[in-house]
């Protein structure tokens, strides 16, 4: 990579990275330009497609990554994502499979490798689209995606909360509820789950139980700020009820 072509390159992510898309955009298609056989560019602007829903243009770009780089294991499998999500099950299933046995291949000289791995960044990359939606308040496609990426990677209790805080945007307080009752069941001293349930019964009035949930985090976090806070505004609308 030459000088000018590492400055484009540079200046392109700065900009990605800034939010200012349609210069980043630019950039690395003038960065492809000067260098037609650098992957990079051409998975940055998948990935800018991808975000955008240019699902066509996004197909195209990841291809080519992998054409010029079949190991691009994030490539195959933002590939077999965006093939899962449009009914194309057969590409998708070809891509994660090969993207797997590559990572096998890769992984011979430190012992067998698992398809956990892969299931991973599979879910990693479910789990970063959802959050896009979720951002521009497209909540029924960010859970469709979330629910995607904890299939995927069930022991991933963030994701859990993110479902449960999806639920609670739709006004499906009682299922918000429901998924986080489950998620401490599994992960007691998980502290998010213990908050966001506190939060949904201070929500709904039930301070009392909402005490509880954040008492118990100070049993298990005695200097957690958050619950400190979210107690002492319970304890001020009890003693204003009572006032």
């Amino acid at each position: 990579m030459n000088l000018q072509e590492k400055d484009l390159l540079d200046n392109a992510f700065q900009a990605n990275k800034a939010g200012n898309i349609r210069q980043a955009e630019e950039l690395f298609q003038e960065t492809i330009i000067l260098n037609p056989k650098n992957p990079k560019p051409f998975f940055a602007l998948a990935n800018i497609y991808h975000r955008r829903g240019e699902l066509g243009k996004a197909i195209k770009a990841f291809s080519k990554v992998l054409e010029l780089d079949p190991c691009h294991t994030e490539a195959a499998i933002s590939l077999s994502v965006i093939y899962n999500d449009i009914g194309k099950y057969e590409e998708a299933k070809k891509i994660f499979e090969a993207a797997s046995e590559r990572v096998k291949a890769a992984s011979a000289t430190t012992g067998p490798v698992d398809d956990i791995h892969v299931n991973k960044k599979f879910s990693q990359r479910h789990f970063e689209l959802a959050e896009q939606y979720f951002t521009y308040c497209k909540y029924d496609d960010a859970l469709f995606e979330y629910s995607k990426a904890s299939s995927l990677d069930v022991e991933n209790a963030e994701i859990k909360l993110k479902i449960a805080k999806v639920y609670a945007k739709k006004g499906l307080v009682n299922k918000a509820a429901e998924e986080l009752r489950k998620l401490k069941a599994e992960r007691p001293h998980y502290i998010p789950a213990r908050l966001a349930l506190g939060l949904i019964f201070y929500g709904a009035g039930n301070i009392i139980e909402a005490q509880q949930e954040w008492m118990k985090i100070l049993a298990i976090a005695p200097d957690n700020s958050e619950a400190k806070t979210y107690l002492s505004l319970a304890e001020n609308a009890t003693e204003t009820t009572l006032n």
